[in-house]
């Protein structure tokens, strides 16, 4: 139950004796109350109730105190568009000004504040694992720390993984391109042409992004052939940077050297595109960053296959011992 008063002077409310006797009444009589004065010599002027039974009346009805709180007068007389609100719960019958948080919200409140861990634990857990990862590693027995560093590898390597998850983009649905196709000669000019200038777009450790397909339209606004070099590059990656820069920029391979470089043909026909950097490829930022997790995803590859050949190495050693013990004749 709840009863709002609403006003742009509520402190005479509050200040008027008979609303309030009447108010005590009508509560008491409707609800089966008793509302006492915890202070006979207080005033009706204040605006506070608390609910606790008297020890020798615990069997009768509820008991209703009234303290002698003077600060919500106060609190009311400052700001004159206030709402006083009297509610009747399980824990008795209050006065409150403004809003109140819901019983719901205030457990919630509380279960956060009990899940609350302090700074002084965090740091004591940590000192824990950290003595622990110490233990094993320092541990006399190779196997123990052989499987340690293994199992972190591990770890890292899944880790490593669900990075690289994330700049997995997805390819555009192919468009309709038919190839230009070119003689024995016009390819032969064009090889002869390519090499000869000067112009390129480098292509380096970011691998094919963005910001490469936008450099070979740009030279194609006045060239018809541009080189494109790769280093550094994997045996045999050459051959992926061509067919994937011939399907994102609508190019012609003419030829691929071998000290990596790549020489495109823009076709007899070409009309330069309006977004001339696709949207299905990496920024060179993003580029860069998924380089950075290609490499550290590399050698903790190699670092597990060599402890792994380690561990490997260590059984064979220890059956054969344990053998030798065996077949030994005993004194």
């Amino acid at each position: 139950m709840s009863i709002r008063f609403v006003g742009r002077r509520v402190s005479n409310f509050i200040r008027n004796t008979s609303f309030l006797h009447n108010l005590r009444d009508s509560v008491s009589q409707k609800h089966g109350l008793d509302i006492r004065y915890i202070n006979p010599k207080a005033d009706l002027h204040t605006c506070s109730l608390t609910c606790f039974p008297f020890p020798n009346q615990i069997s009768q009805k509820p008991v209703f105190v009234l303290d002698s709180i003077h600060s919500l007068r106060s609190h009311v007389r400052l700001t004159s568009n206030s709402a006083v609100e009297m509610t009747m719960g399980k824990d008795g019958v209050r006065f409150s000004i403004g809003k109140q948080r819901p019983d719901g919200l205030r457990e919630r409140e509380k279960k956060q504040r009990r899940n609350k861990v302090s700074k002084k634990t965090k740091l004591n857990e940590l000192r824990f694992y950290r003595l622990k990862a110490k233990k094993k590693m320092r541990s006399p027995n190779p196997e123990v720390r052989l499987l340690y560093r293994l199992g972190k590898a591990k770890r890292k390597e899944e880790w490593l993984i669900e990075k690289l998850r994330k700049f997995d983009v997805r390819k555009a649905a192919a468009e309709v391109h038919d190839p230009e196709s070119l003689t024995e000669e016009e390819k032969f000019y064009l090889k002869r042409t390519g090499e000869k200038k000067k112009h390129y777009v480098p292509v380096g450790r970011r691998g094919v992004f963005g910001g490469v397909v936008l450099n070979m339209h740009l030279h194609w606004k006045n060239h018809e052939t541009v080189k494109v070099v790769c280093k550094p590059c994997k045996p045999g990656q050459i051959h992926e940077y061509a067919e994937e820069l011939t399907r994102l920029s609508k190019g012609i391979v003419i030829d691929i050297k071998p000290n990596n470089i790549i020489i495109f043909y823009r076709g007899k026909n070409y009309v330069r595109p309006e977004i001339m950097s696709p949207p299905d490829t990496l920024s060179k930022a993003k580029a860069l960053e998924k380089y950075k997790y290609e490499q550290s995803l590399e050698h903790t590859s190699e670092f597990i296959e060599k402890l792994e050949n380690e561990l490997e190495e260590y059984y064979k050693h220890k059956a054969r011992f344990a053998k030798a013990k065996e077949s030994s004749p005993m004194d």
